[in-house]
């Protein structure tokens, strides 16, 4: 199913904040306008993001906008949908590879891979991503993978993880592959 105009989710556990984000069909995919605000170790921080994506959710590019207690930070991200991705306009070797993007500050961004990889119940699938770190801004390549599991209740389920961070968990997501409950992280308000 095709996203909603627009989700919500509530930022719990690791951090305390909302995002809001808006979905437009496009002529070659999908624009998605977001908007998160928080408070996590102690500070606080916005994170304003555009992304593009193509029509197999592939991401495209992406400008995002962020500001905490050490200023106001901003970055561009584009890539040519095989893999290869610019940082500012400048290559970003580190990112070959990733076809999607990974904001840290946003619940949204995990149905990237899930709506891309289209995978079946009981399959599993690495999903290297450009992840956006949400103070700064920095850029880092982030190795994540998602397992599908039996669907319960009419909702898709994933086992995900990102080893370097040491985090694992069972994302739920809706029909239109938006996270609902992602634990220790978000839930889906809107």
């Amino acid at each position: 199913m095709p996203p909603p105009s627009t989700a919500a989710w509530r930022h719990q556990d690791t951090r305390a904040g909302f995002e809001v984000a808006y979905f437009q069909a496009v002529e070659n995919g999908w624009h998605i306008d977001g908007y998160t605000s928080a408070w996590a170790d102690g500070g606080t921080f916005a994170v304003e993001y555009a992304i593009e994506l193509d029509t197999a959710w592939r991401t495209m590019g992406a400008r995002i906008r962020g500001r905490s207690p050490a200023g106001p930070s901003s970055t561009v991200l584009a890539t040519d949908g095989s893999g290869h991705w610019q940082v500012d306009g400048e290559p970003a070797p580190h990112l070959d590879g990733c076809f999607d993007i990974d904001l840290e500050a946003s619940a949204l961004t995990n149905a990237l891979p899930v709506r891309r990889l289209e995978l079946p119940a009981g399959a599993a699938a690495g999903a290297p991503a450009a992840w956006v770190r949400a103070v700064g801004l920095r850029v880092e390549r982030l190795e994540q993978t998602y397992a599908r599991t039996a669907d319960e209740a009419g909702h898709q389920r994933y086992e995900y993880a990102a080893p370097a961070l040491d985090f694992a968990c069972r994302i739920v997501f809706d029909e239109s592959g938006l996270a609902l409950d992602y634990p220790g992280i978000a839930v889906r308000v809107a």
